[in-house]
């Protein structure tokens, strides 16, 4: 599946073929981001903006864009004086390709098919074998939820602090696991959708609230309101982050993990008089990333719940228009 001419379309392409430190692989399941919907509406954009903070312009939009960057795979052919996993091996690994130019964002590339294809070219030093038993299907959750994994380690909570999580998306829902992987009490989790408000109180939130009954800080005030707060903003869009700042207690944390691609404004004195501190996170590290797959393989973080539709290669298209509803689906698997 491929962006081309604006839109989604399935095709035939030659399969890829393994070089030295590469691995051909079969794709076994791969999971819907909600970025690769934002990238086939904005995608322009989000390159352009990527060029403002240094990252390199790699995509041509006139030529087909491929993409998928949540995924499991099954090792079929390892590229020559190469070592690597043998075949039949099911492995992960973050999305990129190390090449002699440097590193290549499998994520969105014109060359090199992600995901959302039939078979796909890894590098070999970055596979992570999944562990024997684990369900691939889960396995391709490791990358979104190291997101989450890393938004809570950015933001430097601590035993003893409560959490608040506004907006409970897939990448809210991975920081409201992470929270609960890291013994963190009470966690309060705020979104407009019934269906969101119920997975986050499945993936351990203590209290959810919907946000047009009652405002998200009052909820925590209502549960602990004694404990330092650390907010995290997952909704993403203009306005969210002044409203935070607004309605945050003194001394409290904010940490933005939403992703917003337009320009916001923000009222300093709201930061200012309460001496907020505001953070930003962005993906993961490497370490990270495995530790994420090390957690859903030892049944710490269960990704089965986010698991909400499955669909093979002609079906992306739907797919990608039946997340645009948050009641019906949180993570649509692609099993080409």
């Amino acid at each position: 599946m491929v962006i081309r001419d604006g839109g989604l379309v399935v095709d035939d392409v030659a399969d890829p073929v393994p070089a030295f430190g590469q691995v051909l692989v079969r794709t076994l399941a791969c999971g819907i981001c909600g970025s690769d919907l934002h990238f086939l509406r904005h995608g322009q954009t989000m390159v352009d903006l990527g060029g403002d903070m240094g990252m390199p312009d790699v995509v041509d939009f006139d030529r087909d864009i491929y993409m998928g960057h949540e995924f499991a795979c099954e090792v079929l052919e390892v590229g020559p004086d190469t070592s690597a996993m043998k075949p039949g091996s099911v492995v992960t690994s973050m999305p990129a390709m190390l090449t002699l130019d440097g590193v290549t964002n499998l994520a969105y590339n014109n060359d090199l098919p992600g995901g959302y294809s039939e078979r796909m070219l890894l590098s070999a030093p970055l596979l992570l074998e999944v562990p024997n038993g684990l369900d691939p299907r889960h396995a391709a959750l490791t990358e979104p939820m190291a997101v989450g994994i890393h938004a809570v380690h950015r933001s430097g909570i601590v035993a003893g602090e409560a959490a608040l999580v506004i907006g409970c998306g897939p990448v809210g829902l991975a920081v409201v696991a992470a929270l609960r992987l890291e013994g963190i009490e009470p966690i309060v989790a705020a979104d407009l959708s019934p269906r969101r408000r119920e997975l986050a109180r499945v993936m351990g939130a203590h209290e959810v609230v919907d946000p047009a009954a009652e405002p998200a800080v009052e909820a925590w005030r209502r549960v602990d309101g004694r404990r330092r707060l650390v907010l995290f903003e997952a909704v993403g869009v203009p306005g969210m982050i002044d409203a935070v700042m607004r309605d945050a207690p003194r001394d409290s944390r904010l940490l933005v993990v939403g992703v917003c691609m337009e320009p916001d404004r923000i009222t300093p004195f709201f930061g200012i008089g309460k001496e907020l501190e505001i953070r930003f996170a962005l993906a993961y590290a490497p370490d990270e990333f495995a530790g994420s797959l090390r957690s859903i393989a030892e049944g710490e973080l269960d990704v089965a719940p986010l698991i909400t539709g499955s669909v093979d290669l002609d079906g992306v298209p739907g797919a990608f228009e039946a997340l645009a509803h948050p009641d019906e689906h949180a993570k649509i698997l692609v099993e080409p």
